[in-house]
C-alpha cells in the first residue's frame, strides 16, 4: 500500500512540475508575441509620422510657406 501511495504522490509532482513547465513556456511565447506587437505598433506609428510630415511639407512647399 505504501508502494502505492509513493507512487501516486511521485506521479502528481511530476504532474504538477510539467504543468508548471508548459505554463512557464506559454509566459514566455505570450510574452514575446507582445513585445513584437509592441514593435510593430511603434514602428507603424514613426512611419506615420513620417508620412504626415512628408505630406506637411508638400503643403508648405505647394502654398509657399517652407522657408
Amino acid at each position: 500500500m505504501a508502494d502505492n501511495s509513493q507512487s501516486m504522490s511521485y506521479n502528481a509532482g511530476e504532474a504538477k512540475g510539467q504543468a508548471e513547465v508548459k505554463k512557464d513556456q506559454m509566459v514566455d511565447k505570450a510574452s514575446g508575441a507582445m513585445q513584437s506587437a509592441k514593435e510593430s505598433c511603434q514602428q507603424a506609428g514613426q512611419q506615420m509620422m513620417e508620412k504626415a510630415q512628408g505630406a506637411a511639407d508638400s503643403v508648405k512647399e505647394a502654398t509657399g510657406m517652407k522657408k
